[in-house]
């Protein structure tokens, strides 16, 4: 029972801590599950994990979703901006095209190229912000580039930061509208979950709950402590981690 609950630590750090930072959490979970097989159910840990995650951004931004009514153009922009993940990471999962995408050698390879983006995506000039310049195209654009957080390495977080940044949005401003974006997209996760889960005998225990809670908590920290990262640094420090972490998948993959 102990080693349950210390697996469960271990996976829902590394997805609190990763879901927010342009790192990919489902990289990182599969690179995990390659080193050590966990005993525990891991649709059970599926839903608790993403259910924590989902959990921390809306308590985060608590009070920007509850005067979201007097900004009804902004629910309507995420809204739009999240249909296509919702589509097309629908039809990956319930067709199991997405097992497929889950090896080193993509993740390698995803890692290292969707890195580089954003190094140079986070050289561009500083001129929009959300409330004058998030409009329906470029929601589209940021909202058509996030499918690519389906294949594992890109990083949903990542790929909507990089393109948000290319627009010319700051890294304030790019990383909440990558939490934004983040509330549809675990919450359709989350929802998959749940609905496998209805047709299985799957026991909702401690354990499940202790994921939820651990999950929660590190997510809450990640949003709060990284926010406060990039108004103070460029994201070369996400850029470098990425390199480093693509050429040891490289010296492992193809060695």
């Amino acid at each position: 029972m102990i080693s349950k609950y210390f697996e469960a630590s271990i996976l829902a750090f590394v997805q609190g801590f990763s879901e927010f930072i342009p790192v990919s959490s489902s990289a990182h979970l599969i690179i995990i599950s390659k080193i050590h097989e966990f005993n525990i159910s891991s649709l059970q840990l599926d839903i608790s994990l993403h259910l924590g995650s989902l959990l921390a951004i809306i308590f985060y931004f608590r009070d920007d979703l509850l005067n979201i009514t007097n900004n009804k153009s902004l629910v309507i922009l995420i809204i739009l901006g999240s249909i296509p993940l919702v589509i097309i990471g629908y039809m990956f999962y319930s067709t199991g095209l997405i097992d497929y995408l889950r090896n080193l050698k993509i993740i390698a390879w995803t890692t290292l190229l969707f890195g580089i983006l954003l190094y140079f995506a986070d050289k561009s000039q500083i001129k929009n912000k959300i409330d004058t310049s998030l409009n329906y195209k470029s929601i589209l654009i940021i909202g058509l580039l996030q499918v690519l957080a389906i294949i594992p390495g890109v990083s949903r977080s990542g790929i909507v930061i990089t393109t948000s940044r290319f627009l010319n949005f700051d890294r304030v401003d790019s990383s909440k509208i990558a939490f934004y974006l983040s509330i549809p997209a675990l919450g359709g996760a989350s929802f998959l979950g749940i609905k496998d889960v209805l047709k299985t005998n799957i026991d909702f225990n401690l354990i499940f709950l202790f994921s939820i809670i651990f999950s929660f908590l590190i997510s809450y920290l990640t949003i709060k402590y990284f926010l406060i990262y990039v108004k103070n640094f460029n994201l070369k420090f996400f850029v470098y981690y990425r390199v480093f972490l693509a050429l040891v998948l490289f010296a492992i993959v193809y060695t």
